[in-house]
């Protein structure tokens, strides 16, 4: 009479142990991939780059990242906007390192109780918006970091919002890139 019982044990044993050897070889080494080198935990920037924000996403299961050199200033270095997973970016934006600052815009809002900050840019069209912000006015308060995307011609956005609190290091970006307000 026990064995109907222990079939299925034994089989969730076997398919336990079959997924723990799966998922333990296959990430043995996604962060020493060639495409992406060794990345900071979280985050899809290497090393010896500075992460501007990074954060994993709820849905889908990826990471959005703003990685940027560490000798960034307003007429040196670069900032790159990367999503996917190491090993994996699925998007990263603009390929090439040389004149970055000039694809982005930074806009900054503060007042007692409310933070917004956001770094903008467009690809064909489609506009991102790498965001973090704060309203402590509302009850209870509002703390919410991600990036939003808006396709052209559409009036709604998507958001992939951050699973935990970002990474995140705003300094000097007020100097180094456009501003975003109007």
């Amino acid at each position: 009479m026990r064995l109907p019982i222990f079939l299925p044990v034994l089989a969730a044993i076997v398919i336990g142990v079959a997924v723990s050897v799966n998922h333990s070889s296959s990430s043995a080494s996604p962060a020493a991939s060639p495409q992406t080198g060794v990345q900071q935990p979280n985050s899809l920037c290497a090393k010896d780059e500075r992460v501007v924000f990074s954060c994993p996403v709820k849905r889908p299961a990826k990471i959005v990242s703003l990685c940027a050199s560490k000798d960034l200033t307003n007429d040196h270095g670069y900032l790159q906007y990367r999503f996917g997973v190491p090993g994996k970016i699925e998007l990263e934006y603009p390929k090439d390192r040389q004149g970055t600052h000039a694809k982005f815009q930074y806009s900054h809002y503060f007042r007692a109780q409310f933070d917004m900050t956001s770094i903008n840019f467009t690809i064909d069209g489609y506009e991102y918006s790498v965001f973090d912000d704060y309203n402590g006015e509302e009850k209870p308060k509002i703390s919410t970091q991600g990036v939003s995307v808006t396709a052209p011609g559409k009036p709604k956005e998507v958001s992939f919002v951050c699973r935990m609190k970002p990474k995140a290091d705003y300094n000097d970006l007020q100097a180094v890139l456009p501003s975003g307000q109007e």
